[in-house]
């Protein structure tokens, strides 16, 4: 059978396109080579370019394999904004090089999950910043970004949904505690105001995160908001930013000032009291 040149050119097309991975062939092969390479290192008995092999000046020295040991697994769970304009754009900065940030999930407004990076793998969306005593964040949690501007966009139904099942699949998978829910703001006060205007007590109700008390009880006359902010998790070493972290995730209005009113205190006494 003959098969006009056309034709022959529009085949051979397609089959080098469905063989070359799609739109994200070429990030691909770099995900793969990476992941081997890590592979590689895993493998090494004994490991290189660690104490047994490299650092300890001791003689006496010996590699004896354990029989039980396993992966490390994420503890907690950082939610983002992209704080950009669509879930392709957010794709694209994650594949800049140049910019070395990743996440390990992004979710689009219109409900679409995108995984892009293994959950046992380091993504790197926190950066700098602490969580209790976690200074490395990226190395102890999923990060999940949501598509939105972070001024003007709506969390969308579809979207909020999406986030619920992918929350409740790490929750269960992982273990992970009630309390270990996060914003990017919690653990970067002096960085960070994202994810912004998120609906966190309608999370919290689903056992993600915590959430204040219908009844707020006044607190104590030697209730020090300094301590509790400590205590919840807050790196207290910018009192102000901390304040302004903890006001964009419960208070969620008057944002921009480190002021705590009567009813702010309330608030903070009744999270407080759930991480004793």
């Amino acid at each position: 059978m003959k098969i006009n040149k056309s034709l022959f050119y529009l085949l051979a097309s397609l089959t080098i396109a469905s063989c070359s991975g799609g739109k994200y062939a070429a990030t691909e092969k770099i995900y793969k080579k990476k992941a081997k390479e890590l592979a590689k290192v895993y493998r090494e008995t004994p490991p290189k370019e660690q104490a047994i092999s490299k650092i300890l000046l001791v003689k006496d020295k010996e590699w004896v394999a354990s029989t039980n040991f396993g992966i490390r697994k994420p503890n907690y769970v950082v939610i983002h904004h992209t704080a950009q304009n669509s879930t392709d754009q957010t794709i694209k900065t994650f594949h800049s090089v140049k910019a070395g940030v990743s996440s390990h999930y992004v979710i689009g407004r219109d409900g679409k999950v995108v995984q892009m990076v293994n959950d046992y793998f380091r993504a790197h969306h926190a950066g700098l910043g602490k969580w209790g005593n976690d200074t490395d964040l990226n190395s102890s949690s999923i990060g999940i970004e949501l598509d939105n501007n972070g001024t003007t966009d709506p969390w969308t139904e579809v979207q909020m949904n999406s986030l619920t099942e992918l929350l409740s699949y790490l929750k269960k998978a992982y273990n992970i505690p009630q309390a270990n829910f996060i914003g990017h703001m919690d653990l970067a006060p002096m960085r960070k105001n994202d994810p912004s205007r998120f609906p966190w007590k309608q999370f919290a109700d689903k056992g993600f995160g915590y959430w204040y008390d219908d009844y707020l009880e006044t607190p104590p006359f030697d209730f020090n908001p300094k301590m509790a902010l400590r205590i919840i998790g807050y790196d207290i070493k910018n009192l102000d930013a901390a304040i302004k972290a903890f006001k964009i995730h419960y208070i969620q209005k008057d944002t921009n000032t480190a002021t705590l009113t009567e009813e702010d205190l309330k608030i903070m006494y009744s999270i407080y009291k759930k991480f004793l």
